[in-house]
């Protein structure tokens, strides 16, 4: 049976694969997530909001789409207001977390980057994840992976999309 729009009919509750069993599984990771960030966070003596802010520029730098992270691009990214974005900013700054750099053709344009020595320091904090993550992914055969990465694209597109039309909760 397929429902409107929506894919096979998994059921709302039945079974580890309905929505209800993916609503536990995924709070539960993203508590996880938050708890690991928070206590970044107060280890480097930041708010919460500083640490989703190194995450967007760390994921910036990374993406190689040559499109740098922007003041402007952070504070629509996070649903900050200017003041909020900048008083973040000079928290990062200020703890050398970050690095705000002119451009060279347009020197009102400010690019962000992730301090080296930042990144180090992250590096050390987040292994214990990463080991968890990698533990997690040999316990899967590339073509469960690919599945894995494709729900986790969907999802972040679905989420992205409910932002972008204003329907989230």
């Amino acid at each position: 049976m397929r429902t409107a729009d929506r894919g096979p009919d998994r059921g709302m509750d039945d079974g580890p694969t309905g929505l209800q069993s993916f609503a536990v599984l995924l709070r539960r990771m993203n508590s996880e997530f938050n708890r690991i960030a928070h206590e970044f966070a107060q280890s480097q003596g930041l708010h919460p909001t500083d640490v989703q802010a190194l995450i967007a520029i760390l994921d910036a730098e990374r993406t190689g789409t040559g499109a740098a992270m922007t003041p402007g691009r952070l504070r629509e990214q996070l649903d900050l207001t200017s003041g909020a974005v900048t008083a973040c900013l000079d928290r990062l700054e200020r703890a050398g977390h970050i690095r705000r750099v002119r451009d060279n053709s347009d020197r009102r344009m400010v690019h962000l980057h992730y301090a080296a020595a930042a990144k180090a320091v992250a590096r050390d904090f987040f292994m214990p994840l990463a080991d968890s993550t990698d533990s997690a992914r040999r316990q899967f055969d590339e073509a469960e992976l690919a599945v894995v990465v494709r729900f986790l694209d969907a999802m972040n597109d679905e989420l992205a999309q409910l932002r972008k039309d204003g329907r989230q909760p």
